[in-house]
């Protein structure tokens, strides 16, 4: 298995806010994630920093995951003490007032993947099927999509098109959503940050990951696209490889 993570600060903003990075607990088994933090000046790379570490941390402790029960509720506690931990920090530092972080973590076995997911960051999964959105983005213009009030092209540009609906850390409880999917041989996962799933289409990202091109070339080339686009996010992404071929433990 390969994994890669690559962030970038992008052509407009000053900081990088996101956070991300791929794990291994005491078994060898990865943990990924990609978190976009918010909140105003330095306060959403507090909190993204914060979440990715705590989860790190725990995730270093972790035994090893049989089932897929298991890493669902895995994520679901140590996502909420997280979101405990930022919502009391912010509260304690008044520089730190309202920040809050997206989410998109996924645990990684030799069978199967778990998907946590708060926000607009995502997963994709590119598979003998095709390629295909695991995650639904909890912002107010997928909601408006859902209910029909406007088209999915209407989306693109709509200019309320960053309120979310959901953060971590923000409330003293969250709701997340989680997944199990099936992870086999040949299988991609894709995690990112709007600053990459906002610029970069999914047939272009689709031409780039079928590509035979190594996992650190095709990612370098995601983020230059995105940048090439306007670069006007932060972008942050992971992509994770099932190749039976490559040595254990080969994350980059």
């Amino acid at each position: 298995m390969k994994a890669i993570f690559v962030t970038h600060k992008g052509k407009i903003r000053q900081h990088n806010e996101d956070s991300g990075g791929v794990f291994f607990s005491q078994s060898g088994q990865r943990l990924a994630i990609v978190a976009d933090g918010m909140g105003g000046h330095r306060a959403g790379d507090v909190a993204s920093k914060m979440a990715l570490i705590k989860l790190q941390e725990e995730w270093e402790k972790a035994e090893k995951i049989e089932t897929a029960d298991q890493a669902e509720n895995w994520l679901k506690d140590h996502i909420d003490q997280v979101n405990m931990v930022l919502y009391e920090h912010s509260k304690k530092h008044s520089e730190c007032e309202g920040m809050g972080t997206t989410i998109v973590a996924a645990i990684i076995t030799e069978l199967f993947s778990t998907i946590a997911h708060i926000g607009d960051s995502r997963c994709y999964i590119y598979n003998e099927t095709g390629f295909s959105q695991v995650t639904e983005d909890h912002s107010l213009v997928n909601e408006l999509v859902r209910s029909g009030e406007i088209s999915k092209e209407d989306a693109e540009n709509h200019p309320r098109k960053n309120v979310l609906l959901r953060a971590l850390g923000t409330e003293t409880s969250v709701e997340m959503d989680i997944k199990t999917i099936l992870f086999e041989e040949g299988d991609r996962l894709l995690l990112c940050s709007d600053g990459l799933s906002n610029k970069v289409t999914e047939t272009e990202i689709v031409n780039i990951l079928e590509n035979h091109l190594a996992i650190e070339e095709k990612a370098n080339t995601l983020v230059k696209l995105a940048n090439d686009y306007g670069g006007e996010d932060n972008i942050s992404l992971i992509i994770v490889e099932y190749d039976p071929n490559s040595p254990k433990g080969d994350v980059k």
